[in-house]
């Protein structure tokens, strides 16, 4: 599918490029091209090439067949140092500064102006670090040290310094993942003032709404293949979803009905001081309850609070009437209570260890006999589970950093229903995964409510917290500021509690 491109010579293209790894098939014929002065988008599943287009434009990858073209003439990188040298830069989700180093010296090492002698001309370097910041419409202190920059500032620095490389095209994989609202704006102003400078952009975000923002065009693949290359003003949400799966999707968010039974969990006045105070609220079986606020609110505290991992210092925590004690997570494991954490590498997963040992972390007990783990258990247990949450993986065995992220998010998801949890507490449940996975996801939610699980819901994506939450309790600055029916909730209403202004939304009891 083509529409009418810029009648200019693209900085960067791909003509036909194709890319296997053994019987593996990552990219098919593709195409793509950037233009000065333009925000292109590559849209796509996980698994769908991304990844290795990315690697193929920073020189990580040499194309099968196909061509690289750089102002129209072809190109060979041999190493992502030539791709750089050509003036291609890519900025990751997570940058890799040296911490013990000044801002400055990240931008320029290897390549710092000299005095007399060989001394390192740091003033010039500050100067010229300023001057490049200056370009990018931001301030940032050049002798600060690396160590204690934010996400976002890291990236500013990655940014900085393909500047001070001349790069022409920079290439943003995921930017915006770890990052809270304000600093997004701040990047989007970033990347419109390169965009006004020349340079080509080429962005990449499973957020739709970032992608309908930022770029002027979209590049969608699916299973390695190319379908389309197309003005965004020509689209909207769902049209562009139904390019990335190649179906439409029955319901983003397939809410089912259920039936609302008994408090499965109750906490009363829930208190740690300094960071949330005097949280009550009731989760019931078979309902989904939201919980909603800014970055900063303190939900994903409260989430931790309850499970145990960190102790609180007053109020009660009870599960099916059973009363928790602070800071005890093996015993809220044993009544029933499972946590899918907001960082699933970080805290939900082991990265070094294998899927079926992921699977199995939780189930020591049911799977082992005289404290030795009984291995055909585990396997049977990871086997069972991973194909319930149709997990795509070679080999069970497989280290789960090879898995993509909507994949992880499926392991630990596997790792917790493996326990049979009464109470499922999901933080950020599709964050960073594409369009098709978080409709599984939200489907598997629905389920276990509909199976009279009590399921708490905490997510930035209001969307989903409007579309698949029976109610939405709203903090902000630690305390619950409103209580929303579901037939109530909207985004006005939500960001209305979630401010401070509770006018607009019900009150919290």
């Amino acid at each position: 599918m083509t529409h009418p491109e810029p009648e200019t010579t693209p900085v960067l293209a791909l003509e036909g490029v194709s890319k296997s790894f053994g019987a593996v098939r990552a990219l098919r014929g593709v195409p793509l091209r950037l233009y000065a002065g333009e925000a292109h988008a590559l849209a796509g599943e996980n698994g769908a090439g991304k990844s290795t287009l990315i690697k193929t434009l920073a020189g990580v990858h040499r194309p099968d067949t196909g061509t690289v073209l750089l102002d129209g003439e072809p190109v060979d990188f041999h190493s992502p140092a030539d791709a750089r040298d050509a003036g291609i830069a890519v900025i990751y989700q997570e940058p890799t500064l040296f911490p013990d180093l000044s801002v400055a010296e990240n931008i320029f090492i290897g390549r710092q102006p000299r005095r007399s002698l060989g001394r390192v001309d740091h003033r010039t370097v500050n100067k010229t670090a300023t001057e490049l910041f200056a370009r990018l419409g931001v301030t940032l202190d050049p002798e600060q040290p690396a160590r204690g920059l934010s996400i976002a500032d890291q990236q500013l620095v990655e940014i900085a310094k393909a500047l001070s490389f001349d790069a022409r095209v920079l290439i943003m994989d995921e930017p915006t993942a770890a990052l809270t609202g304000s600093e997004v704006a701040r990047l989007f102003r970033v990347v419109k003032a390169l965009r006004e400078q020349g340079s080509a952009v080429l962005f990449i975000s499973h957020r739709l709404e970032e992608i309908f923002e930022l770029c002027q065009r979209v590049t969608t693949l699916r299973d390695g293949a190319w379908i389309a290359s197309e003005p965004l003003a020509d689209l909207d949400e769902d049209a562009l979803v139904r390019r990335m799966v190649g179906r439409d999707l029955e319901e983003l968010y397939p809410k089912q009905e259920t039936r609302i039974g008994e408090v499965a969990l109750s906490v009363r006045r829930l208190t740690r001081e300094g960071v949330f105070a005097d949280v009550s609220f009731d989760v019931r079986r078979g309902e989904i309850l939201g919980l909603a606020g800014l970055v900063g609110a303190g939900r994903s505290e409260v989430a931790r609070a309850v499970f145990g991992v960190d102790r609180f210092d007053g109020g009660e925590v009870e599960v099916l009437g059973r009363k928790l004690p602070a800071g005890a997570p093996s015993l809220a494991m044993a009544a029933g209570l499972a946590l899918v954490p907001e960082d699933r590498r970080a805290q939900g997963l082991v990265m070094d260890m294998s899927i079926e040992r992921n699977i199995g972390l939780t189930g020591f007990a049911a799977t082992s006999r005289a404290g030795l783990m009984n291995r055909r258990a585990e396997r049977s247990r990871a086997v069972d589970w991973a194909t319930r949450l149709q997990v795509k993986y070679a080999r069970l065995a497989d280290v789960v950093g090879t898995l993509s992220g909507g994949n992880q998010q499926k392991v630990v998801l596997a790792k917790w229903l493996a326990t049979a949890p009464q109470v499922l507490i999901v933080d950020e449940p599709t964050r960073g995964i594409d369009v098709g996975t978080k409709a599984e996801v939200h489907r598997l939610l629905s389920s276990l409510a509909a199976d009279g699980v009590a399921v708490l819901m905490i997510s930035s994506d209001l969307p989903e917290i409007l579309g698949m939450a029976d109610r939405v309790l709203v903090m902000h600055e630690g305390r619950l500021t409103a209580e929303i029916p579901r037939a109530e909730a909207t985004e006005e209403t939500v960001m209305a509690a979630a401010t401070g202004r509770t006018d607009q939304g019900r009150k919290a009891a």
